[in-house]
């Protein structure tokens, strides 16, 4: 390529755009919060700076990234586009620190893994072990999330991979099979259908139900399938997690819905029994969220390949 000659300008797509972290942090909190003076209120700054700095980035990108209206900002394309690459920039910096101790300490890459309780519940405990024996140098990071939170945290990269209950949505991701379970009812030792092999979940609609925290998979199967049945659900309690799920419904709070097999973890302090659920859906499929493949740190497709070689063997 000819270099300019001495006192010739440049031509103008070669000029080297520099972004500095602060500027991005900062464009990402006028999204995150809607506003310009939100934004300056969470980072501890003037807004008047904050407005200038956008503007510096709008300036140097040679686009607007937002649309100003009278309740606050909006995104454009372009900066729907930047916010996405300026999350995985930011997320690269902090982990800076983190990864130099690790080498230090012996251990060679991170891993940020999220997922939902089913995927905690049932199968990681194994599949985390073996993979942490197999590769001792790396460090996991699990956060328990709804599979809504959790593809969506795959998508923004606040996650490397995520572990979600398949269900439709528009998040740019890419979906992966890992495992399969089937959802059962859990009723106590003394109730009327303790003794039943098999229900259908439109016979039971009419008892009162112990949940999952709002947002869960299982809580939205629910509400779909009673509003195709054109029945309410009576969700009487939600708890955070199965273990307490399972308490509720020995004492009689209600019946409740969990995958086969998860009493085994508390059976038989806890009194309860399974009854297998006859309706189709109750078949699911649990799946593994990346944003591209391709793109993971080689670490990151290590432990996808792991999962999905569990699941296989």
């Amino acid at each position: 390529m000819r270099r300019p000659a001495r006192g010739e300008a440049a031509a103008p797509e070669s000029r080297i755009v520099r972004l500095d972290p602060l500027s991005l942090q900062l464009y990402t909190a006028v999204v995150e919060t809607g506003s310009i003076a939100a934004a300056a209120a969470r980072e501890h700054i003037a807004a008047a700076a904050v407005s200038r700095r956008i503007a510096e980035l709008e300036d140097r990108l040679g686009s607007p990234l937002l649309r100003r209206h009278a309740r606050g900002v909006q995104p454009t394309a372009a900066g729907l586009a930047l916010l996405g690459l300026a999350r995985r920039a930011l997320d690269a910096l902090d982990d800076l620190p983190v990864q130099m101790r690790d080498f230090a300490s012996g251990l060679r890459g991170q891993v940020r893994l999220c997922a939902n309780i089913s995927a905690i519940t049932q199968f990681l405990p194994r599949d985390l072990a073996s993979f942490a024996h197999q590769h001792p140098q790396v460090r996991i990071v699990l956060d328990e999330m709804n599979s809504m939170a959790t593809v969506r945290a795959v998508a923004e990269n606040a996650a490397d991979v995520g572990v979600y209950t398949a269900f439709a949505h528009g998040d740019a991701v890419q979906s992966l099979p890992y495992r399969a379970d089937r959802l059962c009812l859990l009723v106590g030792k003394h109730h009327r259908l303790a003794r039943r092999r098999q229900v259908a979940f439109a016979d039971v609609l009419n008892e009162p139900f112990v949940g999952l925290r709002t947002g869960s998979a299982i809580n939205q199967t629910l509400a779909a399938e009673s509003a195709r049945l054109g029945r309410p659900l009576n969700m009487r309690i939600q708890v955070t997690g199965f273990d307490a799920l399972c308490l509720m419904v020995a004492q009689g709070f209600g019946m409740g819905v969990a995958p086969e097999g998860i009493t085994r973890l508390y059976a038989p302090a806890v009194g309860v029994r399974e009854v297998k659920l006859k309706d189709d859906w109750a078949a699911r499929e649990l799946r593994l969220a990346v944003r591209r493949l391709d793109a993971l740190s080689p670490e990151g497709r290590r432990l996808v390949e792991h999962l999905q070689a569990c699941a296989a063997g």
